[in-house]
């Protein structure tokens, strides 16, 4: 019996991996870790940002290529580092490569520690810091004492690959890097004149920064803006539809609401102003942080392609925001300024006649390159033309002033709260001081070349901005406390042969435009509009739409916004202090600016930005002086993550000189007498 059982299976055993398998295995799974807290730490927020603001890449003239080595770097470039360093430390023994990943991971999820409670903790700087240095430690002591976190974040590996698809499929930035088609309805042309249009937008322009005491257009200050209402149809009652230009301008160019928070791309609103026109007209378009012009219309604008350094520059300064334990608001547009003409390499636009020059006649190299190229492309054609032109102007950074000098500043200066509001609306009409001379150089060149009467001239605003204090921007808060500052802009429409200017009271909201553009150029659009030209009778009712968010009307109510109440200057301004005797200190940012000042480069030292000793009690005034002349009065602000900071305009040009400029800086006691700091 026993001789008919067959033998016991005898199965092999499998070798034990080797020493060096099971290190490579062990420091696998630990680069896998590492991939997940990096992708949740960096790639995740970086990419959700960038993915909302399609905007940031067509302004930077990103290529779709560009786009996928940007996503690429963003998604592998923060995990090199460690997996660079983790190769390194296999020279060292397995107890000391544990110790140095469990403090990788213990950083890494004190970092995550800060996103999280920012977002869910009324904790900020400090406390944050060091709430999130206890959660990465416990989080650390966890992580090396039990196996369950290690399976949970090597799982959570697949993260930057899944984070990657959505920007890459589901995001509205998906348009910019994977366009899809584009072929947009023309407008049939009826009988009638096909005059040529000229149209400006402006960008982050109230209406009430243009008003002077009376309500009309400050002459004195917009000599130009004064001049095109002149002989032009000024409607009053005009509201942009949006505070967000990715929203706000493809509603002005299609006649429709925001609907839907898509990239304001081509493939994504194929049914617009350039192709209503373009079967007809030729197209000179100059966009900045829109591409509504398909290919087949129109030549993208002149400024070129920036790249892919600047996007890497521009990205890690969002993570630095995303990152850090204060709050900031992260936003991508804290990055489009104009090139100037000299930056973009492009030859001065022919000079009209009365071009006003720079103080110091210097060639105004500072003129931005996209209005140049506008410019110089307001000739007459035997074709009607569309010249259409979106400028930057007086949106932030501000940096202009009214002269055309420009001015550095720093990019970390509040622009809200106490005398940091203020300072930041001085900025802005400055800015538009500047933008005024624009104007009056469009103005000129179309007189110069025969084109403003033939003409339909239209210049706005996509929408304005808030400066009421806590509750600067363009955001919803500003929405609900300061909508006349954010929604109402201006709008002037100067028709074919118009000699003389009118004022219309109507409710004009920019879905209006495109109706009124097709019934003044005898366009008929083959598509359904919200809008109402403003040639038909005006609408019913005073209600208005604005969109935060595409989709979700917010009704606003009211008329013509009255100015906001100016301050009266400080009558230390523009008087010369003389000797007065010394009395505390003060750092100076940009002292060593003042020793070589040579304004024939078109920059000055306007923006005088420093630091206070903490004993400087808030509400402290500082009188600054430059040669001698007082030329700002500011406050002592309460200090923030910055130090007890101060910062003052001097926006008079007259006050600098070529080569050494002396500043002064002066503290104004009670009674009105004047200490002189020692600066450093």
């Amino acid at each position: 019996m026993a001789d008919t059982l067959a033998p016991p299976e005898v199965r092999p055993v499998a070798p034990a991996p080797s020493g060096g398998r099971r290190v490579w295995r062990s420091e696998l799974g630990r680069l896998l870790e590492v991939t997940a807290l990096v992708g949740l730490v960096v790639t995740q927020p970086l990419l959700d940002v960038l993915g909302r603001s399609p905007d940031f890449f067509l302004f930077h003239r990103a290529s779709p290529a560009d786009v996928l080595l940007l996503v690429a770097l963003i998604a592998i470039a923060p995990t090199v580092p460690v997996a660079l360093f983790g190769a390194v430390s296999l020279c060292a023994g397995r107890v000391t490569r544990a110790v140095v990943h469990t403090l990788v991971v213990g950083l890494l999820l004190a970092a995550l520690a800060v996103q999280v409670g920012r977002h869910t903790t009324p904790l900020r700087g400090v406390p944050l810091l060091l709430a999130a240095a206890v959660a990465g430690a416990v989080g650390a002591a966890a992580h090396r004492r039990w196996r369950a976190p290690e399976r949970v974040l090597r799982l959570a590996a697949v993260g930057p690959a899944i984070f990657v698809g959505l920007f890459l499929f589901a995001s509205p930035a998906s348009a910019v890097v994977l366009p899809r088609g584009h072929a947009g309805a023309a407008g049939v042309a009826g009988a009638g004149v096909h005059p040529p249009v000229v149209m400006i937008v402006l960008d982050e322009l109230p209406l009430v920064s243009l008003l002077g005491p009376d309500g009309r257009i400050d002459a004195t200050r917009y000599p130009h803006f004064a001049e095109l209402a002149a002989g032009s149809t000024w409607y009053r009652n005009a509201t942009g539809v949006s505070g967000w230009t990715p929203y706000a301008l493809p509603a002005m160019l299609t006649g429709r609401y925001p609907a839907e928070p898509v990239a304001p791309h081509y493939s994504q609103y194929p049914d617009n102003l350039f192709t209503a026109l373009g079967g007809l007209y030729e197209i000179k378009a100059e966009e900045s942080i829109t591409r509504l012009c398909p290919p087949s219309r129109c030549e993208q604008a002149a400024a070129p392609q920036q790249g892919l350094g600047v996007l890497v520059r521009e990205s890690g300064k969002l993570l630095r925001q995303v990152t850090a334990p204060v709050d900031i608001r992260v936003d991508p547009e804290t990055s489009y300024r104009e090139l100037t003409r000299a930056e973009a390499g492009l030859d001065a636009a022919e000079p009209v006649p009365a071009d006003p020059k720079f103080r110091w006649d210097a060639l105004n190299a500072n003129q931005p390159a996209r209005f140049t190229s506008f410019l110089a492309g307001l000739r007459p054609s035997p074709r009607p033309t569309l010249h259409f032109l979106h400028l930057l102007m007086p949106h932030a950074p501000w940096a202009y002033l009214p002269s055309r000098a420009r001015y550095a500043a720093p990019e970390d200066l509040p622009n809200d709260g106490a005398g940091w509001v203020d300072l930041a609306r001085q900025r802005h009409l400055a800015q538009l001081g500047y933008t005024d001379r624009l104007i009056g150089e469009t103005l000129r060149t179309l007189r110069a070349s025969g084109l403003y009467d033939q003409a339909l001239v239209m210049v706005t605003a996509d929408h304005g901005v808030s400066f009421l204090r806590d509750w600067q921007g363009r955001g919803m808060d500003a929405i609900n406390h300061a909508a006349d500052q954010v929604a109402w802009v201006p709008m002037f429409v100067k028709e074919p042969g118009q000699r003389t200017g009118r004022v219309d009271d109507r409710n004009w909201q920019h879905v209006d435009l495109l109706p009124t553009i097709a019934d003044e150029t005898h366009i008929r659009i083959p598509w359904r509009m919200d809008g109402r030209s403003a040639k038909q009778s005006p609408r019913e009712g005073a209600d208005k739409r604005f969109y935060d968010r595409p989709g979700e009307p917010v009704p606003i109510t009211g008329g013509v916004p009255s100015p906001p109440a100016t301050p009266a200057p400080d009558p230390l301004v523009g008087t010369r202090p003389g000797n007065r005797p010394a009395g505390g200190t003060a750092t100076v940012a940009n002292l060593a600016a003042f020793r070589a000042v040579d304004p024939a480069n078109g920059d000055l030292p306007a923006l005088v930005w420093g630091t206070l000793p903490a004993s400087v009690p808030n509400g402290t005034k500082l009188a600054v002086a430059v040669n001698g002349t007082i030329g700002a009065v500011v406050p002592v602000v309460p200090p923030d993550k910055g130090g007890r900071r101060f910062a003052a305009l001097l926006p008079d040009d007259r006050l600098f000189a070529a080569g050494t400029n002396r500043l002064d800086i002066y503290r104004v006691a009670a009674d009105g007498a004047l200490r002189r700091l020692t600066l450093s």
